[in-house]
C-alpha cells in the first residue's frame, strides 16, 4: 500500500524542477518532463504550485534560503565569505546554471522580500565592520557587497580558455586574495 507523503513529493518535485530548469530555463522547461523526473503525475504539479512559473520562482526562493543558511556572511572576514560562496557554487553547478537562467529570464523583476531582507542584513553587517575598522569605508557597503559577490562567483560559468588561464585549484585563492585587497582598509602613508 502506497503512503501519501506530500512533503516528500514536494521535495521530489523541487529537485526535478531544479534539474529541468537548470537544463532548459523556464521557457524551455516542460511540466510533463518535470513530473516524469519527480515520478508524479503532471496534474499534481499544479496542486503544489501555480504552474511552471510558480515552480520556477519557488526553486529560486529555496536556493536563496539554502545559500543564506549554508553560507552566512562574516563581514569581518569577507575574503573567507567569498571563498565559502565560491566553494558552495563549485559544489553545486546545477544551482549555478539555474541561477544563470534566472538572471536571463527574471533579471528585470524586483527581488523577493526574502532576498531583499538578506541583502539588507549583509549591507548592515558590512557597515558595522566598516565602523569597526575591519573593512575599508571609502566605498559604500552596497558597492563592497556587490563586488564580493561578483568575485566569489566569477568563474562559475567559465569557458575552457579561462580554465587554461587559472586552474581550478587556484581560483579560490585568487578570489580570496582579490577580496582581501578590495576590503582591507588602506594604511596612511608613513612619513
Amino acid at each position: 500500500m502506497a503512503t501519501r507523503d506530500p512533503d516528500r513529493k514536494r521535495q521530489q518535485l523541487m529537485d526535478a524542477a531544479l534539474a529541468e530548469f537548470a537544463e532548459y530555463g523556464v521557457a524551455g522547461a516542460r511540466v510533463d518532463r518535470i513530473a516524469g523526473r519527480a515520478g508524479i503525475s503532471p496534474g499534481l504539479v499544479y496542486s503544489f504550485f501555480a504552474g511552471k512559473e510558480g515552480l520556477f520562482d519557488a526553486v529560486y526562493e529555496a536556493i536563496a534560503e539554502q545559500t543564506v543558511d549554508a553560507v552566512p556572511i562574516d563581514a569581518d572576514d569577507l575574503p573567507g565569505y567569498a571563498g565559502r560562496l565560491h566553494d558552495a557554487a563549485a559544489q553545486n553547478p546545477q544551482v549555478m546554471r539555474f541561477l544563470a537562467w534566472y538572471a536571463l529570464e527574471r533579471g528585470e523583476r524586483p527581488v523577493s522580500e526574502m532576498v531583499a531582507r538578506s541583502m539588507d542584513e549583509k549591507i548592515t553587517a558590512i557597515e558595522a565592520a566598516q565602523r569597526g575598522g575591519t573593512v575599508r569605508s571609502d566605498r559604500s557597503a552596497g558597492e563592497i557587497l556587490a563586488l564580493v559577490l561578483a568575485l566569489a562567483n566569477m568563474w562559475q560559468h567559465h569557458t575552457e580558455d579561462v580554465g587554461r588561464l587559472v586552474p581550478d585549484a587556484q581560483r579560490r585563492t585568487v578570489i580570496t586574495d582579490a577580496v582581501r585587497h578590495l576590503v582591507t582598509p588602506q594604511q596612511p602613508p608613513r612619513g
